[in-house]
């Protein structure tokens, strides 16, 4: 038998001890001065072990999958367990079978029947697709998939490129987590045309009121560097003069990649590091003519040391 002493601050109604103990075997509570029981059954507090998984497997899981806004119904449909078993566990008859796998076919057709639907369907298996080509956290998909809902709830995907909006949402979600990524990357990842997708996040910065954090050039120094092999005593040293370069606002309103760029080349300079402009601005996606100037303005700049 095992006891446990339930402190509730209640005393025992007969002898007034406070004395309760409770027996997790039998659920009962009583007294432990004078015998007195107070209650026969014992309401259970602890989790439900019962598996309410797809699979009907054993795992001791109390819920489902968590719901999700990259989801067009956000993870909360009802499923047909797809294993053809009753409850009791045995096989279902073949003319049972042959019905429960149409009403499986109709299940899944039921749950698209909207026009909304459709679309969701279609945006975030689209998003999923960017997301593995570009490698992006779920936080930013999370982001991006909110992004797209209030975008469809106020009518700005009519008469627009579903993949060209929902590329854009993706790109104004980087954006908004300072999460490096590029117009270029994300219009490569999804093989759409940059203009299209530029011209979408426009609309989606008007039209949505997005406040988007400046671009720290900073994080695009290790994005470059690891493409190019850059040291890590180079990187740092290009961090420390893009650092400077804030300080005395040399760096207002300039591209951050091609700031961070130049400073990687500058770095590697006084480093002794043996790469060319043309390296670096492949890397980074600029041209040469960028790194040039961006260089004589950081090198020239009297609190910068080169």
């Amino acid at each position: 038998m095992v006891l446990q002493t339930y402190n509730s601050g209640s005393s025992c109604a007969r002898c007034g001890k406070n004395e309760i103990l409770t027996d997790n075997v039998t659920g009962e509570r009583f007294c432990g001065k004078c015998g007195y029981v107070i209650s026969e059954k014992l309401q259970e507090s602890g989790p439900e072990w019962r598996s309410f998984s797809k699979d009907g497997g054993t795992d001791p899981t109390r819920t489902g999958a968590p719901t999700s806004l990259t989801m067009h119904d956000m993870g909360l449909a009802t499923i047909i367990n797809p294993i053809n078993r009753d409850s009791t566990g045995k096989p279902l008859s073949a003319s049972m079978k042959s019905t429960i796998e149409r009403l499986r076919t109709w299940d899944s057709r039921s749950q698209v029947h909207e026009p909304l639907d459709r679309n969701f369907r279609q945006a975030f298996s689209e998003l999923n697709r960017l997301k593995d080509k570009l490698t992006i956290s779920s936080a930013v998909l999370e982001k991006a998939a909110y992004i797209y809902r209030k975008a469809l709830d106020k009518g700005l995907v009519r008469g627009r490129s579903i993949s060209a909006l929902i590329a854009a949402a993706l790109y104004a979600a980087c954006r908004d987590t300072e999460t490096p990524r590029t117009l270029k990357d994300v219009s490569d990842a999804g093989n759409i045309k940059r203009k299209d997708i530029a011209r979408c996040y426009r609309l989606l910065h008007r039209e949505l009121d997005l406040k988007m954090p400046v671009v720290n050039s900073i994080q695009c120094v290790a994005r470059i560097a690891s493409k190019i092999g850059i040291s890590e005593k180079t990187k740092r040293s290009a961090s420390k003069v893009l650092k400077e370069a804030q300080e005395t606002h040399e760096s207002a309103g300039k591209d951050p990649m091609g700031l961070a760029a130049a400073a990687l080349y500058l770095s590697c300079v006084k480093n002794g590091e043996l790469l060319t402009q043309r390296d670096i601005a492949e890397a980074a996606g600029v041209t040469e003519v960028t790194i040039r100037n961006r260089y004589k303005s950081l090198k020239s700049d009297k609190g910068i040391s080169a």
